[in-house]
């Protein structure tokens, strides 16, 4: 935000912290809609589009150096007119000048700085520029307007083109009747094994990102086909990243990634899906391998979501600023001094093993904590155990955290965006599957009865849920991370309700965002207003892509209510990418997911009687991915329970392949011996 806050601009009316944070600029700022439109079209205007969110670092530096310029507003406001967007609160215009830009042989990021046609066609962008290098290019961009205006619109159609283009056909994605068998991926995994970080886990780059969906998709691949080299570098990313800075030791949670190749130095902002994600992927790689280390960090990022990013409501924030007194990571960094007077008697053995200096580890004399040596070095050398080293670390973490509460905190985004939401849900339930604390169950549901009930009041889903009725209306990674929320959240409570709660959201979604044309959904709703074009979102990024959610949540519900048309869906959705997944599952690894179901016998299990939910709770915590579990003690709706039955009044499990089902039997073992 400006530090000499003036006259405000149109953004003072909006809710979104981004859009605020520069409702003070000198630049005449417009929000997207049809004001703005108007205006550029009845002045024949070029139009600014500058795209960012509120925890973006290089958005900050690009505001407090050109957009807080009385000069450089001045010459943004006589010759363009000005629009800012937050690309949390419309992804979908943000996809669109995205890929335009990345047409323009651009690398993304943000922020993103598109130069539009009054009609919003774009011929121009770039994402952060330097002030001089960006007053230049205001200068040669609205004297390229006024005097070649036909080769401006002509370069502008093509890009229009561009992006209107199929993604069936820019991708060429046609379907195929072939199997799908996991012998395919032999050669892309062998790639991707060749890539690996065999000493700090990851792959062998920088900045490391986290990238859950990956991992997960690995462990699950490594598991189905007992690649070992697989299962055992996903165990060693995530012991390294939770040992790293990018993961907060003092208050749990993870950073956004970390710049360097060792999980160290993180890019400080914390965003609600990264740890919404790891949550669950922590939890679920703790069903193949009970580490107390991979508890500890479910826990310990359960804890700072409900402590520092959920609302009176139940509600979810999105993000939290890297920045803090206008200063990266401070917030988060100590000084030697600072550790000494905290920790004074047990100061020496954690700046051991945090790997504290006097000279700081970090950026002026600070130091990031993160395991810097080997924990039993530590305890030799102390003369102490395991336990001692585990009790005394935990106390230092809470006097830490108890002195850094007093700090000037980061920015918080307090955005309740559904589709992030909605992947909270699924982590807090996952994490219940596995540990079943309530600790994660009370919240998921809590957050879940928020999320049904605006959909059952309003008919439909909207992007944020602060003032639901008047939000921009949801996309369809909205509808999708719900409904797997509320999938999630059957398998972890068997209250059907929840059944009910994914259909009608699969409903919704298949009559208002299919195209069967494609065998895919588009992005925004069929009624939306979006610039230049329809986009339909393929592949997962950091976040999974809105297809590849939609089409395992019909697969799966499919199985759950023995929905033909839904699993009907879900198989052409897999085959229209059945070759792109093979060539590329690092970028298309949630789909992978979904292939890995696909592959290999997908059980259904149904257990009936009076100790169901303890039944289904160990079956659950077995880890296999190939199975969905359902539970009831009395009669239920589900297909599967049909003239299902305790026999002889002692709970029974059936387990089903492909409507066939084995001898019914009574305890966990010998269902488990079934699924193997």
């Amino acid at each position: 935000m400006s530090q000499n806050p003036g006259k405000p601009n149109r953004l003072a009316n909006e809710s979104s912290p981004y859009l605020l944070q520069h409702a003070y600029n000198p630049v005449d700022w417009y929000p997207w809609g049809r004001e703005a439109h108007e205006k550029a079209a009845s002045e024949d205007k070029p139009v600014i589009v500058s795209i960012g969110y509120s925890s973006c670092h290089w958005c900050h530096v690009m505001e407090r150096e050109s957009f807080e310029s009385p000069e450089i507003a001045g010459l943004m406001n006589a010759r363009f007119v000005c629009i800012k967007v937050d690309r949390e609160e419309r992804p979908d215009i943000d996809q669109v000048y995205m890929d335009a830009v990345q047409a323009m042989g651009v690398h993304g990021g943000w922020p993103l700085n598109v130069f539009l046609t009054p009609d919003l066609r774009p011929f121009y962008g770039g994402t952060y520029f330097r002030p001089d290098a960006w007053k230049q290019l205001l200068v040669n961009v609205s004297e390229t307007y006024k005097r070649n205006k036909k080769e401006v619109r002509e370069s502008a159609d093509k890009f229009a083109e561009f992006i209107r283009e199929s993604e069936i056909e820019k991708y060429s994605l046609h379907q195929t009747e072939e199997e799908f068998r996991l012998e395919e991926f032999a050669i892309s995994i062998d790639k991707m094994i060749a890539g690996f970080d065999p000493a700090e886990g990851g792959f062998q780059r920088a900045p490391k990102f986290p990238m859950p969906v990956l991992w997960s998709f690995l462990l699950h691949y490594g598991f189905l086909v007992k690649n070992k080299t697989v299962v055992d570098h996903v165990g060693l990313t995530l012991k390294k990243m939770s040992e790293g800075g990018i993961f907060d030791q003092v208050g749990g949670g993870f950073s956004r990634y970390s710049v360097d190749g060792k999980w160290f130095v993180p890019h400080f902002e914390k965003m609600l899906y990264d740890n919404a994600q790891l949550l669950g992927l922590y939890a679920e790689a703790y069903r193949l391998n009970p580490d107390p280390a991979i508890r500890k960090v479910v826990y310990q990022t359960a804890s700072f979501i409900l402590r520092e990013m959920t609302g009176n409501e139940g509600g979810f924030y999105s993000a939290l600023d890297a920045d803090s007194e206008g200063i990266e990571g401070k917030f988060y960094t100590w000084t030697d001094n600072e550790i000494s007077q905290l920790l004074q008697d047990n100061a020496q053995i954690m700046k051991e093993l945090w790997g504290i200096t006097e000279k700081g580890n970090w950026e002026d004399s600070r130091n990031i904590i993160a395991v810097a040596a080997d924990k039993e070095i530590i305890c030799e050398k102390y003369d102490i155990t395991g336990k001692d080293l585990e009790s005394l670390t935990e106390k230092s973490r809470e006097r830490l955290l108890v002195a850094r509460s007093a700090r000037i905190r980061p920015g918080l985004d307090n955005k309740l965006i559904t589709a992030w939401n909605g992947m909270m849900v699924t982590g807090l339930a996952n994490a219940y599957i596995t540990f079943g604390d309530d600790f994660f169950l009370v919240p998921a549901i809590r957050n879940a009865g928020v999320l049904s009930g605006i959909f059952e009041e309003l008919g439909k889903l909207p992007r944020k849920l602060q003032d639901p009725g008047n939000s921009t209306p949801g996309f369809l990674d909205d509808y999708a991370f719900v409904m797997e929320a509320m999938i999630s959240l059957y398998q972890a409570s068997f209250d059907e309700k929840w059944v009910g709660i994914a259909l009608k959201i699969g409903n919704y979604v298949t009559q208002n965002f299919y195209d069967e044309k494609e065998d895919l959904f588009f992005y925004s709703p069929m009624d939306a207003e979006t610039p230049v074009a329809r986009k339909k979102e393929l592949f997962d990024n950091v976040i999974p892509s809105s297809n590849s959610v939609m089409a395992l949540n019909l697969f799966k519900l499919g199985k759950i209510l023995d929905h033909a048309g839904f699993l009907e869906i879900s198989g052409k959705m897999l085959s229209r990418m059945h070759k792109l997944i093979i060539a590329e599952p690092e970028y298309l690894s949630n789909w992978g997911k979904l292939f890995c179901l696909m592959s290999n016998p997908f059980a259904e299990i149904a257990v009936v009687g009076p100790d169901y939910n303890e039944i289904c709770r160990d079956l659950l915590a077995d880890f296999n991915p190939g199975k969905i579990v359902m539970g009831s003690g009395r009669e239920s709706s589900l297909p599967l329970f049909e003239g299902r039955t305790a026999i002889n009044g002692k709970t029974t499990i059936f387990v089903c392949y492909n409507k066939a089902c084995k001898l019914p039997v009574h305890s966990v073992e010998e269902a488990l011996r079934l699924l193997q």
